[in-house]
């Protein structure tokens, strides 16, 4: 081994429009790009630093970089997820050698990773948080059938209200990202079913939310921000219907199928999540969605320009990334 050379972007990618949810807008995708190159095959992987959570583009990059001995030495898989810790930077590290392994071999990621023959699959495509009426004007423009409404605010449930009114024909997720308090959801529940509503996510913060020892109301809630790997499962399990699983915060691939496996055996529910990021990013996670019951993996609708070979996605369907992609 030792002929494995590492490359690190930063890459900064603009946005169609304003991606806004409780915690505030952005205007562009920050991420990291990892590209790993052996024996004249190459394999990349990408991640969102995640300022919840402490990341910044110069942290994971560093973290990446420390361990740059290691990986140019050949690292294998396996070893990775114990040398890094869980998060952005083990993530495009880990889907760097996914790709990789794959190029190498001939073997597509999804034979090599045990998972279904890859189909097209719905994903829920995002109305970012703003007025009722301007929600609602969003939701009638958005392609799909299953939107993911952000909340955060006293003007929820009218926001909820605006958006079935245009367009009833849809299911709705709504994300509060943390964003409500105990006495608003009980409301926001009742109501929530009769229109349209088929998932809650993540209604209160992380590690303040006992409230959902009792869950209030016919739709499942699932847990985004208070999830990262499988050691919080067991937990969660007291406390929601179901578990978003997003590469970014799991350390990549490999953890996130781990995860997916063992909350199926806990009873939950799963979504395969995404950051705001391109197809890059997105290819494992449409993969993975295929052991999932919702995919929300419209990060590349978001923008204005996505890579060469991107996901194909059409009336919120998104097709299996091509080899020229990813995997």
């Amino acid at each position: 081994m030792g002929n494995r050379n590492l490359e690190i972007s930063a890459i900064s990618s603009p946005l169609k429009r304003a991606f806004t949810i409780s915690r505030g807008a952005k205007t562009s995708a920050e991420t990291i790009l990892v590209t790993l190159t052996e024996n004249g095959a190459t394999g990349r992987g990408e991640s969102v630093p995640y300022a919840r959570y402490g990341e910044t583009a110069a942290s994971v990059t560093a973290a990446i970089e420390s361990a740059r001995t290691a990986l140019e030495s050949g690292l294998t898989r396996e070893d990775l997820q114990s040398l890094m810790p869980p998060g952005a930077a083990r993530c495009a590290v880990d889907c760097a050698m996914w790709d990789l392994e794959a190029k190498l071999t001939g073997t597509p990621v999804w034979k090599l990773a045990g998972l279904p023959e890859p189909k097209p699959v719905e994903t829920a495509v995002t109305v970012s948080l703003d007025t009722p009426d301007a929600m609602a004007a969003a939701a009638k423009s958005t392609q799909g059938r299953l939107l993911k409404l952000k909340l955060g605010g006293p003007d929820d449930l009218a926001r909820i209200e605006a958006v079935h009114a245009a367009r009833p024909d849809a299911r709705l997720i709504v994300d509060a990202n943390e964003g409500l308090n105990a006495n608003e959801l009980p409301a926001i529940a009742k109501a929530a079913a009769a229109l349209g509503v088929v998932l809650i996510e993540q209604p209160f913060p992380a590690g303040d939310d006992d409230a959902l020892l009792s869950r209030p109301g016919p739709v499942a809630i699932c847990a985004d921000e208070s999830a990262h790997t499988r050691a919080e499962l067991q937990d969660l399990a007291r406390r929601y219907d179901a578990v978003n699983v997003k590469l970014d915060k799991t350390g990549g691939l490999t953890e996130a199928l781990a995860t997916v496996r063992e909350a199926r055996t806990l009873g939950l529910g799963i979504m395969v999540g995404c950051m705001v990021a391109g197809s890059v990013s997105m290819a494992p996670a449409v993969l993975l969605a295929g052991l999932a019951d919702v995919a929300d993996v419209d990060g590349p609708l978001w923008l204005a320009e996505d890579v060469a070979h991107g996901l194909a996605y059409s009336d919120g369907m998104v097709a299996p990334p091509s080899a020229d992609l990813w995997g």
